[in-house]
Parts: C-alpha cells; structure tokens; sequence
C-alpha cells in the first residue's frame, strides 16, 4: 500500500529542508545532492522519494541523469496556506511592541 505522505511531514525534517534549500537555486542531480550530506546516498535516495512524492521536488531527465528541481507551484501552495497564520502572528507581535513600548515610556 502507498501513502501519501503529508508535506508537512516531508519539510519536518532538517535533511529535507536542507536539500530543498540547495535546489532551490538549481537544478542538481541526485548524486550532487548526496555529496552535500554525510550520509549515505540511499538515504539521501528515500529523502528525494519523499519530497517528490509531496511533490516538493519535480524530477527532469537529461540523458542519463536526473536533475531534481523545487517545484514552484507546490511551494507557492505552501507559502499561500502560511501566509494568514504569518500575518496573524505579525499582529501579533506589533501589539505587544507597542504594549511594551508604552509601557517602557511610563517608566
């Protein structure tokens, strides 16, 4: 049986997000990708499966290799599903600066 894995669970983890962040400048294949990480490359291998599973990761094949690249569009559905609890949380914030500026010019 196969899972669909959430991607919230995918970008959870620190490997994950650290290969997300060296293809997001370019596209790289999976053996670059591996080169970049003190692990062994069938791990590497399963943390690529996961994030092209989420489709985080679209895959594009040149000859023989396969370049691995962030998928845009997912990443935008992403930063569009954060972006309310991001302006939530800036609200946030900004009150209680202005609550403790306030207080500080009472002092």
């Amino acid at each position: 049986m196969n899972l669909r894995r959430d991607v919230f669970q995918a970008i959870a983890d620190p490997t994950r997000r650290a290969i997300l962040t060296l293809v997001a400048t370019q596209s790289m294949t999976a053996g670059a990708i591996a080169a970049n990480f003190d692990t062994a490359r069938p791990t590497v291998s399963k943390h690529l499966a996961i994030l092209t599973e989420c489709e985080l990761l679209a895959q594009e094949q040149n000859g023989r290799e396969i370049y691995y690249h962030l998928n845009l569009q997912k990443m935008k559905e992403i930063a569009d599903f954060i972006e309310p609890f991001r302006k939530m949380w800036d609200d946030r914030f900004n009150k209680l600066e202005a609550i403790m500026k306030q207080h500080k010019s009472k002092k």
